[in-house]
Formats: structure tokens, C-alpha cells, sequence
């Protein structure tokens, strides 16, 4: 897919934040004047710099300036801000335009964008799992996808030819892709993303309850505190909206990490030594599994 095939690609980044802007980085270094890159900004300051660091060939507030005539719409906002996005920038797509998305939560967009979009526009939903806690544009990296998994939507209803055009634009991005079921990538998504999430930030809750002890449990943070908890340093709003638009899986999983630390505060209670052991031996060696097989995966992909 470049400018040698025919006409150079236009790509529209709604929201060139870490994620926008890391994908326009990527395609800008592998594909060069093969494409241009239109970003929606909300800020002078961040349209400037977007433009600067090479996330985008022209930023702009005005979504008509951004959207029109492009080929494919990455949409990169807050998961609750996805749908009444695409209602204001309908208007101005062209006919066969791809929408896809980062929304961390497919099932919620979904629901609500199959009741808007016309026939003519294509929406695959995306989910690309990576990230930092950092965000914005200023925290962009090219690389950010090389090597991580990328969940692919494949029951939004659109021609395979589309899918096949989507994936020629994001192979550029190194990423693993993954294909899912909505119901699936939500199921999954609670289990590896949004409860350690929610347990991260409950790990700092604790510490902010340890009462008389805070000042003394603060000087003692080492690197086992800050590895756990590092994902709670992550945008308030993203991960509210990611609980209100997924919050039945997120609930359910919750209640189940609840019953596994209540046999754990039982088995400490009693003083079941065996019980705690086996809880701890069970755990090290399905992490070590995943580590071996990443690890393997690096040395031979195929």
C-alpha cells in the first residue's frame, strides 16, 4: 500500500493523542509522502506540536478539514466520546470511508454506531493493547505497537476486501494481530486489562487507608510497589468510560478476584500453609509460562 500503487493514502486521526499519535508516527516513517495525515486537535498548542514531532501533516479543530476525502478514520478518543464523534463527522465522509477505532470496549460502540452509519460507510473495530501510563502526543512513540497484540473486529459486517485494505495500512505498525468476536474481546479485555487496572488503583487506595502508617508505608515503597501499581498512573477519564461501557464483565471478573481473595484471607486466617503455598506455586508457574512462550514467540514468530 503506497503512493507506487496509485493514489496516496489519507488517514484522518481523530484525537492525536499517545495512540493517535503513535500510529501517525509509525505510518509517517514507513510510508513517507505514500501518505498524508490529517489529525483533529483541540488545542492550538497541540495541533503545533502534533505537526512538529511528524504525528500528522496538518492538524485542525475543524472536522470537516479533517475528515473529508479521507480513505480511513482512526478514532482515538474516550470510549464514551467515540459514538457522538462519529454523529458530527457523518456529515462530511465520503462514500466507502473505513472508520476503526482504539476503544478499549468494542461491544458498547458497537451497539450504538450499527443504528447510525450508513451502508456506504465501513466501521471495523480495533483495539491495539498497548500503551503507557503517560498520555498524550508528547508520550507518541513509532514503536509503541511492534510486537504487542491487536485485536481485529470481525463481525461489524464489512466486505473482506475492506478488512484487507485496513490491515495493509496497519501492518506498518509491527503489531500482532489478533482476530475477535465483540462479546470475546470484552470477556478477555476485563480479565487482562480492566481489573488489574482497577486492582492497581486499589493497591494505592490501600496504601492512602494505612491511617497513622502512610508516612513510614511510603518510605518503604520499593520496586515491587511501583511495578504493581505503575498502571494506576493512567488516564482518569479513559478508564472511567472503559468501566461504564464494560462494567457487567468488569463487575463479574471482580466478584471472582473478590471469592479468590476471600479464600486467601481465610488460608491466612487459619494459618493453612499448604492452601497459601499452592495459591502461590499455581500463580508463578502460569506467569513463567507466559514468559517462556513471549519469549519463544520473539525467537522464532513463525
Amino acid at each position: 500500500m503506497s503512493s507506487s500503487a496509485g493514489k496516496r493514502i489519507k488517514l484522518a486521526i481523530i484525537g492525536v493523542g499517545l495512540i493517535g499519535g503513535s500510529l501517525g508516527l509509525c505510518l509517517k516513517r514507513a510510508l513517507g509522502d505514500g501518505i498524508y495525515i490529517t489529525g483533529l486537535c483541540r488545542t492550538e498548542r497541540s495541533m503545533q506540536h502534533a505537526v512538529k514531532c511528524g504525528a500528522v501533516d496538518y492538524a485542525s479543530a475543524d472536522l470537516a478539514e479533517v475528515v473529508g476525502d479521507a480513505d480511513i478514520v482512526f478514532l482515538s478518543p474516550p470510549v464514551l466520546q467515540i459514538v457522538p464523534m462519529v454523529q458530527r463527522l457523518l456529515p462530511y465522509l465520503s462514500p466507502h470511508t473505513i472508520l476503526t477505532d482504539a476503544g478499549s470496549t468494542k461491544g458498547y460502540v458497537w451497539q450504538h454506531l450499527r443504528e447510525i452509519l450508513p451502508e456506504t460507510v465501513y466501521y471495523i473495530a480495533g483495539h491495539p493493547m498497548t500503551g503507557k501510563e503517560k498520555s498524550g502526543v508528547d508520550a507518541a512513540d513509532p514503536d509503541l505497537f511492534r510486537g504487542k497484540a491487536y485485536v481485529i473486529i470481525e463481525d461489524t459486517g464489512a466486505p473482506r476486501e475492506v478488512y484487507r485494505k485496513l490491515l495493509d495500512l496497519l501492518r506498518y505498525t509491527e503489531a500482532n494481530f489478533v482476530p475477535m468476536e465483540i462479546a470475546q474481546h470484552d470477556r478477555c479485555a476485563a480479565v487482562i486489562s480492566h481489573v488489574p487496572h482497577v486492582a492497581a488503583a486499589a493497591l494505592v487506595t490501600l496504601l492512602n487507608r494505612s491511617g497513622d502508617d502512610l508516612e513510614s508505608c511510603i518510605k518503604l515503597i520499593g520496586g515491587g510497589f511501583k511495578d504493581t501499581t505503575r498502571i494506576a498512573s493512567s488516564n482518569a477519564d479513559m478508564w472511567a468510560d472503559i468501566c461504564m461501557t464494560n462494567g457487567g464483565e468488569i463487575a463479574r471478573n471482580l466478584r471472582q478476584l473478590q471469592e479468590i481473595l476471600g479464600e486467601v484471607i481465610e488460608a491466612c486466617e487459619s494459618h493453612d500453609r499448604q492452601y497459601i503455598h499452592d495459591y502461590f506455586t499455581a500463580s508463578k508457574m502460569r506467569r513463567d509460562s507466559l514468559l517462556e512462550n513471549a519469549a519463544k514467540e520473539k525467537i522464532d514468530p513463525n
